[in-house]
């Protein structure tokens, strides 16, 4: 059985956990998949959006404890074997860090327990939307060792320095309504079936738009985020350069001017090297 399910309405792709009994634990299926996955979803040109959910009562329980069946990989003895394990961790680490490589917004559909490799997840994601029972929890320090694959280093990003601390020493729970006050999540929905039905939604929405210039502002708002602001306009303005459209701004306009949705090209597919003809 997969980790997860992946299906496509148009331009529109939905990424759901499917382990609820493990409350969608990613283990090592999840790490071999998904990260070919979502360059797939990428490499089509034809996805504009993606929804990412989990099935059942809780969106994600973090890292699954089978992935270190064997302990071979948490073994640090010496030379070799800490060079195996820090392989190991940038290896997870980019799995989550294609969600923020793909070309489309990433939107995370949250309920209930977002905890530990599930919060590095969802901290990768473009736009978080939440249920009224969902919560976030750094678990790694309630279990002796300090966070790895993304939260220590994107949470600051989104959160005020004091609160990501809190959550780092302490352990404790966000809630969601909290997180909505604090900016981490756009808005918070009354339960599960009500976040993704308004996920899917701000995905067609997303989809409407011209995905040049869609790619082109995830990709300038993620520049930005990691570089001053003279570095992130001199970037932008070559960027512009590279994508500007002039068909998808006529279309833009005359949708305007005629009351009909625009009509826009989706981006150029692409086939990674090596991949069989």
């Amino acid at each position: 059985m997969s980790a997860f399910q992946i299906t496509r309405d148009g331009a529109v792709a939905h990424l759901q956990l499917s382990r609820p009994a493990a409350s969608n634990a990613l283990d090592i299926r999840f790490w071999r998949d998904f990260g070919p996955a979502l360059k797939a979803l990428d490499a089509t040109g034809e996805v504009r959006a993606l929804v990412l959910s989990g099935a059942g009562r809780n969106f994600c329980a973090g890292m699954d404890i089978s992935v270190f069946a064997g302990g071979a990989v948490l073994e640090t003895g010496g030379p070799a074997e800490r060079q195996a394990f820090h392989q190991a961790a940038r290896d997870l680490q980019d799995a989550l860090a294609q969600l923020e490589r793909v070309r489309f917004p990433v939107i995370a559909a949250v309920q209930g327990a977002c905890v530990g490799a599930g919060l590095d997840m969802i901290a990768a994601c473009d736009l978080r939307l939440a249920s009224a029972d969902a919560y976030f929890r750094i678990e790694e320090i309630n279990i002796g060792m300090m966070a790895d694959v993304g939260s220590l280093q994107r949470l600051p990003k989104q959160l005020p320095d004091a609160v990501v601390r809190e959550m780092a020493f302490l352990g404790i729970s966000l809630g969601a309504d909290r997180a909505e006050r604090l900016g981490f999540v756009n808005a918070v929905h009354a339960d599960a079936e009500a976040v993704v039905s308004a996920a899917l939604e701000m995905a067609r929405a997303i989809a409407a738009k011209a995905p040049l210039a869609i790619s082109g502002s995830k990709a300038a708002l993620n520049y930005a985020r990691d570089h001053t602001v003279a570095e992130g306009l001199e970037w932008v303005a070559i960027l512009q350069g590279s994508l500007w459209n002039t068909a998808d701004i006529m279309a833009a306009i005359q949708a305007r001017r005629s009351g009909q949705p625009p009509e826009f090209a989706d981006l150029s597919p692409f086939r990674a090297l090596g991949d069989d003809d």
